[in-house]
């Protein structure tokens, strides 16, 4: 079902968790080696780790150097921006945190900008002033989880200024495909602490994603757009190494590893 139109980049939300070693990754592999490991699985990773804080220069270096030519990073943007200052008053941290994900490119993907739940459209203000400053040699995606801001207003808004509106399978948010610029951006979330041990999936999302596939195509033949971003989180099925490459399998992209980059150990 992939299309030779579509580039599609298949990842998870981060790469090093615990569960992972003996299954996803061989069993005694340091973890300074799980990115390059992860690298030979899939072309794209969700940076979780970012959320907690702007990374040293000298690790989004290493990150950089431990993946292949081709391999993208989607950072998310740190909480004190989003959580914490609600995007009031953030312009030294949004222009440090920038600058440092800057030296990921050409290997630089959309930068996710995720909200709490009690984000709402109320605050749509602080959400325009905020965008409006964003460099626009930089991509970013923006998530919503209150369903106020499920209104064509908010497409406008993100689609003036060149930013995607992410599409997520999450609880009681709606389940679609939004477009609001050339790329795609899905994340296949699930209840959060579904699983205790996530290890192995525990439930089969094939007629789901296939759904999902269906949409993206549709929207593709209406609208235009080129690249898809799509990231699974643990809790979605249980593990989501596997359930990405679920979705691989039936886009009819390869599941085996690549060979390994060149520098893949994280020194």
């Amino acid at each position: 079902m992939a299309t030779d139109e579509l580039r599609w980049y298949v990842g998870t939300m981060g790469y090093g968790y615990k569960d992972w070693q003996g299954v996803f990754y061989p069993d005694g592999l340091a973890k300074t080696d799980f990115l390059g490991v992860y690298s030979q699985h899939f072309n794209a990773v969700e940076m979780d780790s970012t959320f907690y804080g702007t990374p040293r220069t000298d690790y989004v270096l290493r990150w950089k150097e431990a993946t292949p030519d081709d391999f993208v990073f989607c950072p998310k943007m740190p909480r004190q921006i989003t959580h914490e200052l609600r995007l009031q008053s953030a312009e030294a941290e949004t222009d440090a945190y920038l600058e440092t994900m800057r030296l990921l490119q050409p290997k630089l993907g959309p930068i996710l900008i995720q909200f709490p739940p009690d984000f709402s459209r109320e605050e749509i203000d602080s959400l325009s002033a905020f965008i409006e400053r964003l460099p626009g040699d930089l991509r970013f995606a923006v998530e919503f989880r209150h369903r106020s801001w499920h209104a064509a207003a908010t497409g406008e808004l993100l689609q003036a200024h060149g930013i995607c509106w992410v599409s997520a399978d999450y609880l009681y948010m709606p389940r679609r495909v939004y477009v609001t610029t050339d790329f795609v951006y899905i994340r296949w979330l699930g209840r959060h602490g579904s699983y205790p041990v996530k290890d192995h999936e525990r439930v089969d999302r094939t007629e789901r994603l296939e759904e999902w596939v269906a949409d993206v195509t549709a929207r593709h033949e209406n609208d235009g757009f080129h690249t898809v971003y799509g990231f699974f989180n643990d809790d979605y099925a249980g593990h989501a190494p596997a359930t990405a490459k679920r979705l691989k399998r039936i886009l009819g992209l390869p599941t085996d590893p690549a060979p390994p980059p060149q520098q893949a150990r994280l020194l």
